[in-house]
């Protein structure tokens, strides 16, 4: 075998909250790291996709941070600060997830291919190449944001920026600023434009209001509705779309109030981009300086298309987390587990296949 060749059990690609999640359940069950497991990870330090969350969104406007088996954010960095910087704090408890695993994350290492060698699927990175059994992927969604196509969006001479490119409302004061989703991010952003800039607000559907639970949170049975709203969609082989996006806006008493204050009135799709802002098709027309889309995000897989997992109609088809087209290949956090809870939950599930399969 090639120096730059290393077999191991078992590869696991990413390091967020579902590939620790995995590394953790694989330790347990007496997988050494190195040679029994590995971690690859293409960011240059602990974070995952929370490395680059907004420096404004602090730790009481998260849409949730699960507690990683075994070691709780509590017992790994005390008391948090509800104030404190999401990008801050969340980064700093993988970190000592991480040194409590034993370090067995390789970074920056990333992912290129994956492919079939034989009895093994082969890791291809921009370093070593690993030659693995069975491969978890935990790769997320956050280097792949999604802007939907609108005519003229090439003449628009302001600013277009992704909720990935978003770093707070300070440099939009005074401006207009047209924010385009109809998900937790989008009305985060209308929250913190609107105390300096003026708004307008557009989403592809009208947009549901959930009175919260007991917690302040998603309703439990509103959350297991729209999991197998997109789990009937992977099911069937088509792109899973958003959890987050199937599950409505919790009317939370900040949500509240800016829907009073007017903020939150929402405007159907515009059929054009102008110059200096959009127009909608009954001729109607809104100056801008900016268009914020925070229109979501798709998963990061193009480093699997050598395996030919893809479906007539776009999405790939798992049974349980396993892609049916390659039982050596589990998908951890895709669908209907992308989501902090579910990520964890599928990383378990994962595992304990692969363990069956040995």
């Amino acid at each position: 075998m090639s120096p730059a060749l290393v077999a191991v059990d078992v590869a696991v690609l990413g390091a967020g909250q579902g590939g620790l999640a995995a590394a953790h359940h694989l330790a347990r069950a007496g997988l050494a790291r190195g040679h029994g497991y590995v971690v690859l990870d293409a960011e240059d330090a602990p974070g995952g996709a929370w490395r680059h969350r907004w420096p404004t969104l602090t730790m009481a406007r998260v849409n949730g941070v699960h507690d990683l088996p075994g070691l709780s954010m509590r017992q790994a960095l005390g008391p948090v600060d509800p104030g404190a910087p999401a990008a801050r704090v969340v980064p700093a408890y993988f970190a000592a997830y991480e040194d409590a695993l034993g370090r067995p994350v390789r970074r920056p290492l990333r992912v290129r291919e994956v492919r079939a060698a034989g009895p093994r699927l082969l890791v291809a990175t921009d370093g070593p190449s690993f030659a693995a059994r069975a491969v978890l992927n935990a790769t997320g969604t956050w280097r792949r944001p999604f802007r939907p196509y609108y005519p003229g969006a090439g003449d628009f001479l302001g600013r277009q920026l992704h909720t990935a490119d978003y770093r707070g409302p300070a440099e939009f004061a005074g401006q207009h600023v047209v924010v385009v989703g109809g998900g937790v991010s989008a009305v985060q952003h209308l929250e913190e434009l609107s105390a300096v800039a003026t708004t307008t607000w557009v989403t592809r559907t009208e947009p549901v209001f959930l009175e919260p639970d007991a917690a302040g949170g998603l309703d439990v049975r509103a959350r297991r509705e729209a999991v197998a709203r997109v789990a009937e969609r992977v099911a069937a082989g088509r792109p899973p779309g958003s959890v987050v996006s199937a599950t409505g806006l919790v009317l939370t008493p900040e949500l509240a109030a800016l829907r009073a204050a007017g903020v939150l009135v929402r405007r159907p799709p515009f059929a054009r981009v102008l110059a200096h802002g959009v127009r909608w098709a009954d001729g109607a027309e809104q100056g801008a300086d900016a268009i914020l889309w925070a229109t979501g995000f798709r998963p990061v897989l193009d480093h699997l298309r050598p395996l030919h997992l893809r479906e007539p109609g776009g999405g790939i088809l798992v049974e349980g987390t396993r892609a049916v087209r390659e039982p050596r290949l589990h998908l951890v956090g895709y669908g209907p587990s992308a989501s902090t809870v579910g990520a964890s939950r599928a990383a378990r599930e994962a595992v304990r296949e692969v363990l069956a399969g040995r």
